[in-house]
């Protein structure tokens, strides 16, 4: 009973201090008794956490606030200065590294170039360590002013003990990824899908905000989706919802690269593309070349294709519209970003033509706002998710 309460009493301070750090993150400058009223906590519990996280220098004095007829109130906020993060994005052509401050603001940044080919774990690991050792000597900073790493993975994240990466166009099958990245660094470390790192940080910070149920879209190399509802990311039963780019569109379709046929991204993923326009990527410097220089095309071969393809996501967009009803569709991915000026206009026609009237009357489509850096700083929530929440205490940034 008493090991009981202890644990009760421990979580109810892990909550109590979870809540003030999430409302005073994304509302930056309050005070203590706007703290209370936002989160329903006494101004007892208020004062008790704030004392906490002001010692521990995560919480900063930002000024004050005249109050009616009273002493003027102290505002405060979370610390930018209190510790960094990495965020690392594994893609097909390459990995990105940024590391960032607390406000997210990046500090500096790698990129370690991938043979599409050769996505052998072994490899993968490498350039996150070289991307790593990168950015920290490029900002001065040492490992012991890092809270923790966050890596966004193709494929479906197996959690649990040490993550497991299932990525079937990777050719990956349960690939000990978490433990392979703990050779290389022991920093708190923390894995899940790209697509779902990448609609956090347009939740956040992006076009997601102040929406509680969206859907990002991933449009690149594969394609994929962030289910959000209830202001949060939906991961579904074994964490592999929003596999977007494999919902079948065409019976008996295009052979896909997941070994099925038919799906969205056999339609649309940017070698797809490409190989539909009739021209191959080697032709190019690489993918995201290839689709820029397809993206400002203006010959009848490449408004066909791009036509094309927007018929193609607006019957994707439809199916999402008609199942999940969401606020809002936000198109990104580096391919999504590149297409999306010219073609966002005819996917909302598309998708206005396939999807149910009454959803598609109440879901806007636009474009993700965070650009090419958005897979890295997606990333990079991961561990300030943790460190809001409070799985992250106790550690400080050096020289502070």
């Amino acid at each position: 009973m008493h090991d009981r309460r202890r644990a009760t009493v421990k979580d109810v301070r892990r909550g109590n201090r979870s809540a003030v750090l999430w409302w005073l993150y994304f509302h930056r400058a309050c005070t203590r008794q706007e703290l209370g009223a936002a989160t329903g906590l006494s101004a007892a519990s208020v004062t008790s956490v704030v004392r906490e996280l002001l010692d521990e220098g995560l919480v900063a004095e930002a000024g004050s606030q005249d109050s009616d007829g009273g002493r003027p109130r102290t505002l405060l906020e979370v610390d930018g200065r209190y510790g960094f993060v990495v965020g690392v994005d594994v893609g097909e052509t390459r990995v990105q590294v940024g590391l960032y401050d607390l406000t997210l603001a990046e500090r500096a940044k790698a990129e370690c170039r991938l043979d599409p080919t050769d996505h052998a774990p072994a490899v993968v690991v490498r350039a996150v360590a070289e991307g790593l050792r990168t950015v920290l000597a490029d900002a001065g900073v040492g490992q012991d002013a890092v809270l923790g790493v966050g890596v966004g993975v193709p494929g479906i994240v197996e959690q649990g003990e040490q993550a497991l990466v299932h990525g079937q166009t990777y050719g990956w099958d349960a690939v000990p990824l978490e433990a392979m990245l703990r050779e290389i660094t022991d920093l708190p470390l923390r894995l899940e899908n790209c697509a779902k790192t990448t609609g956090q940080a347009e939740l956040w910070f992006g076009a997601g905000r102040g929406t509680r149920s969206a859907v990002v879209t991933i449009l690149g190399s594969g394609v994929g989706a962030s289910l959000i509802t209830g202001g949060g990311i939906y991961r579904g039963a074994t964490s592999s919802a929003g596999e977007w780019g494999h919902m079948k569109i065409v019976a008996g379709g295009r052979a896909c690269r997941c070994g099925s046929a038919g799906c969205l991204e056999a339609y649309v993923g940017a070698e797809a593309i490409m190989d539909r326009f009739g021209a191959a990527v080697s032709a190019y410097q690489d993918e995201e070349a290839a689709i820029t220089a397809l993206a400002a095309d203006d010959s009848p071969g490449a408004a066909a294709t791009l036509a094309e393809t927007a018929e193609y996501l607006g019957i994707g967009i439809a199916n999402l519209i008609n199942l999940f009803n969401p606020e809002r569709i936000i198109i990104g991915g580096w391919a999504g970003l590149l297409l999306g000026p010219r073609l966002l206009p005819a996917i909302r026609t598309a998708a206005g033509r396939h999807a149910l009237r009454h959803p598609f009357a109440a879901t806007s489509i636009e474009l993700a706002l965070l650009g090419p850096r958005e897979g890295a700083l997606g990333a990079a929530t991961l561990p300030l998710e943790s460190l809001l929440d409070g799985a992250l205490r106790f550690r400080r940034a050096a020289g502070r």
